[in-house]
């Protein structure tokens, strides 16, 4: 077959023609999207004359159906300026069609691009030289901004090939592999691989559970899905919404443009430590605390917690009535409150409960007189019985009750028989002058909350408008977008995304479980990367949050993030403990291992500074700097002088999810020491780098 001479910008031109006709047309749409929402703002506005009449609420409802799809597909469309055409697929009979990350049209309505979710898109992941499927090339377009600054082509069926056709390039995921990385992770629509592609388009229902490992493309896959599944079952997931959780801000922070990148506004992405409204964990536990705190064994600890007295209330009740002085002691109030609460009452819901056994409680004292009702309305009605009722069973939120966990006798009572005398003292320990809750401490805040029950609306239903300024007015969409209620829905997510699965302790499986139980699930790990000491009971966590839904399970085993040199090393170290382990296979290479810098504690400040000043001129994009939890602010002090934004000091838990070009691992040793896993752990660090490694400190068995 012949080939033309057309050089690579030759084709770059052309694709750039069509790349600025689709660019105009957005603009059109985005003007449109903008004359919408305008339309709808006018039909809200009212000649307000105090009252809200039939025809107003008519408008106001116009105006939030209008609005809220204006707000909406400005969003999407604002935030396609970056590479909206990314793929061109040339099939057989001349038929050339593009991708993009959203569908666009032109004023015939004839599609200019495809949205990479549509079904007829799918032949551009799918399509393989032994099945081409109709495709004989496919072509990457590579862009900054609205400009074409590459093409990078696939020959799938050269028997087809006409003989003027040009094929430019290596391929386009070689092309992906090699680019520096960023401060955020990017998205991998153009060069999604069929392995990929087949998790990308699973069915909805159930769970989905993406395993391999690390640098397989889990994260980024499961993101992908997640925009996949909002584009195919809208109407059920958007109304539903979407839950992504993650193990830390940091990796949130990292994660956050790719939904967006990919046309998708509407999912909520939360660590762990932001599942419970109102706190924002960002501190971590020692390994014996989090160890503690994450066992299913805490449910018990609290259960009695929540089922105890609150501080400071009544210890007796007197009242005059039926014509006696009744009286309920101590002892007596406590059994009112234990057989109200063991009889499956919610703390906060309990109260009309505990009304009535008071008031048995009182009646069974003595004749009266009177009818029963007649007693228990003459109680009832007293304000001494009410200013009693206010004070003894007061409405609890789960911080009072957590605040409770650090008092010495109470929790060596509510943990009799539970926990150890040492595992008390460590807890009492995690506690002791802490001002915020920690990430591990937040599945204990939701776990009170859900045996406390939501407190009773009392007063009037909230009515349907909330005031602004002088005038009532409906809230809209665009109200939302404008003053977003940063809120987790705890009445449960039509679909929800975990990452990092296998670092998920019992506890704060409960507390996940909780957001997705009526919802699907995307759920993502390694076990070879956990952090979880053990195992089976994060597996029975996971079984409970899961329940019968049915499950299918893929996995990934392409390593596409390491360098074939870089995972040599990080696969001897996990081999120590899993000497039988699949390993993913790392299909690039660039010739060049990584190094160990022997280094004493006078001279890590020294070795580690050089390290990190000769990556950066070796690499062009981020660089990573992983020390043990002691000794991030040494690291930051060390690095004090190197005015560099692309340089990152991070622990080795935090560094999950996370990868960089180049890795300074300092003191490798005490990374594996400072956690429960180890090993694998370590084996979790060495895996963040794509280009270059290098290790600092002492020689040690951690090496393999």
């Amino acid at each position: 077959m012949g080939r033309t001479t057309s050089s690579a910008q030759d084709e770059i031109d052309k694709e750039q023609q069509y790349v600025d006709r689709v660019y105009e047309r957005l603009g059109g749409m985005v003007e449109r999207a903008a004359a919408v929402g305008q339309e709808g703002r006018q039909r809200g506005l009212l000649d307000y004359t105090g009252e809200i009449k039939e025809d107003d609420y008519r408008s106001l409802f116009e105006r939030d159906v209008l609005v809220d799809h204006a707000v909406r597909r400005l969003a999407v469309l604002d935030a396609q300026r970056e590479g909206l055409v990314f793929g061109r697929l040339d099939q057989r009979e001349g038929v050339v069609r593009y991708v993009g990350r959203i569908g666009v049209r032109d004023e015939e309505q004839e599609p200019l691009v495809l949205d990479w979710r549509a079904p007829a898109a799918s032949v551009f992941y799918q399509a393989t030289p032994v099945r081409p499927q109709g495709v004989i090339r496919r072509r990457v377009l590579r862009c900054l901004g609205q400009r074409v600054t590459g093409v990078e082509d696939d020959l799938l069926d050269p028997d087809a090939a006409p003989e003027d056709l040009v094929v430019v390039g290596d391929g386009a995921l070689m092309a992906a592999l090699t680019a520096a990385r960023g401060q955020q992770m990017r998205d991998i629509v153009a060069t999604i691989q069929q392995e990929q592609d087949l998790i990308i388009r699973a069915p909805s229902f159930g769970a989905t559970l993406i395993g391999g490992g690390p640098g397989t493309g889990k994260t980024v896959v499961a993101l992908h899905r997640a925009a996949y599944l909002l584009y195919t079952e809208r109407r059920r997931i958007s109304g539903g919404g979407v839950l992504v959780v993650g193990p830390s801000s940091v990796f949130m922070s990292y994660i956050e443009r790719v939904l967006p990148s990919l046309g998708e506004h509407e999912a909520t992405l939360r660590s762990l430590g932001e599942l419970v409204d109102g706190v924002a964990a960002t501190r971590r536990d020692s390994s014996a605390a989090a160890a503690v705190k994450g066992s299913l064994r805490m449910r018990r600890v609290l259960g009695r917690a929540v089922r105890d007295g609150a501080p400071g209330t009544p210890q007796e009740f007197r009242i005059y009535a039926g014509g006696l002085i009744r009286r309920l002691d101590a002892r007596a109030l406590d059994r009112v409150r234990i057989d109200v609460l063991r009889r499956g009452a919610q703390r906060n819901r309990g109260r009309a409960e505990a009304t009535r056994t008071l008031l048995a409680a009182l009646w069974s004292q003595g004749p009266s007189g009177r009818s029963r009702s007649e007693f228990d309305d003459e109680v009832e009605n007293s304000a001494a019985f009410g200013a009693f009722l206010d004070a003894w069973w007061p409405m609890l939120s789960p911080s009072v009750v957590f605040g409770w966990l650090a008092d010495p006798d109470r929790l060596g009572s509510y943990a009799k028989g539970t926990l150890s005398p040492a595992e008390v003292s460590t807890l009492l320990a995690s506690w002791d002058g802490a001002k915020e809750p920690s990430i591990e401490d937040v599945p204990l805040l939701d776990e009170i909350d859900s045996l406390l029950g939501e407190v009773p609306r009392t007063g009037p239903e909230r009515e349907p408008w909330d005031d602004f300024g002088d005038v009532p007015e409906l809230k809209s969409a665009f109200d939302r977008q404008v003053r977003p209620e940063h809120s987790v829905r705890n009445d449960g997510y039509a679909h929800v995304l975990v990452d990092e699965a296998q670092d998920l302790s019992p506890m704060q499986w409960r507390m996940v479980g909780r957001r997705g139980r009526h919802g699907s699930w995307t759920i993502v790990g390694d076990p070879a990367q956990s952090s979880w000491p053990d195992a089976p009971e994060a597996t029975s966590a996971l079984d409970a949050a899961l329940g019968r839904r049915e499950r299918r399970q893929f996995t990934l085993h392409t390593n596409y993030r390491n360098s074939a040199e870089i995972f040599a090393v990080a696969g001897r170290v996990i081999r120590q403990e899993f000497p039988t382990l699949e390993l993913p296979n790392a299909v690039r290479t660039t010739g060049i291992s990584p190094t160990h810098v022997a280094a004493e504690e006078s001279s890590l400040p020294s070795s580690v500074g050089a390290a990190v000043r000769g990556l950066l001129a070796e690499v062009a994009g981020t660089v990573g700097v992983i020390v043990a939890t002691h000794r991030v602010e040494q690291a930051g002090d060390w690095l004090d002088g190197l005015d560099d934004e692309r340089v990152s000091v991070v622990t080795a838990l935090a560094s999950k999810g996370l990868e960089y070009d180049g890795v300074v691992v300092v003191e490798p040793a005490e990374i594996v020491a400072e956690s429960t896993t180890g090993i694998r752990t370590l084996y979790v660090v060495l895996t963040r780098a794509t280009q270059r490694l290098i290790t600092v400190g002492a020689e040690g068995v951690w090496s393999g």
